[in-house]
């Protein structure tokens, strides 16, 4: 960050969604509780079309939804992070780890907070299966 605070290095944003991806694709849920509070503020935020929660159990909650729901799916990124004044955004899909099929997708815009954790998230769906 710069001596005025305004701007982060790209690295720190670059960190930030790797640390998200961590928690994403943690189906242990210790390993998931352990991986959300390294990317999360505590009182850190997540919404999209589907849910808006807040706090780590919260958090940590609809990431073991999306798992149950999509057994055997992974979350990765797609192209670059983009970040400037502590917010950033990046596009991401959901793929099967048996045909490599990604039936969902979007992308996210994150807020950081001072210590490089995330405080907010707002998720966006560009792609989702019927029914889902």
């Amino acid at each position: 960050m710069t001596a005025n605070g305004q701007n982060a290095g790209t690295g720190t944003y670059e960190t930030a969604v790797a640390r998200y991806f961590e928690a994403w694709n943690a189906v242990d849920a210790d390993e998931r509780t352990k991986a959300v509070a390294a990317a999360w503020t505590e009182d850190g935020t997540y919404t999209d079309p589907l849910a808006d929660v807040a706090g780590h159990d919260g958090i940590a909650a609809v990431i073991g939804a999306a798992h149950e729901q999509f057994p055997g799916f992974f979350f990765r990124p797609l192209g670059a992070v983009d970040g400037h004044h502590r917010v950033a955004r990046f596009g991401w899909e959901l793929v099967s780890r048996a045909d490599g099929s990604a039936p969902v997708a979007g992308f996210d815009v994150i807020e950081l907070a001072d210590d490089g954790r995330i405080r907010t998230v707002r998720g966006f769906l560009d792609r989702v299966p019927a029914g889902a």
